[in-house]
């Protein structure tokens, strides 16, 4: 019953993160950030150097481009950024509990 309510208490606290960060990415600031800024008033902005290709990443511009909406484009953009890092966190979470259940197994055997 407890690990139930575990559960449901984590989906529903994920939930509520993945709604804030929809409704706060729409606070986002669309002036440029502080390095862009000093390269526009030192000149030098436009000596910028493409280093990756155009696709490469996943949310060019914190915006979702399939979309025509700007705000439905900044909302799923803050809600696929904290998708992705919820994924990171779940994946080094994996390995950390693989490796520590290995590890207090070894630690048991002595």
């Amino acid at each position: 019953m407890k690990i139930k309510r575990n559960i449901l208490f984590t989906v529903i606290g994920i939930l509520i993160i993945l709604i804030i960060a929809m409704a706060l990415s729409l606070a986002a600031s669309s002036f440029p950030d502080g390095l862009e800024k000093v390269a526009e008033d030192y000149g030098f902005i436009d000596r910028a150097v493409e280093v990756l290709p155009e696709g490469f990443f996943l949310i060019p511009d914190y915006a979702f481009g399939s979309v025509e909406n700007e705000y439905w484009q900044t909302s799923l953009a803050g809600l696929f950024g904290v998708l992705i890092i919820l994924t990171i966190f779940a994946v080094v979470y994996l390995i950390y509990k693989v490796t520590g259940y290995k590890n207090a197994n070894r630690s048991e055997d002595r």
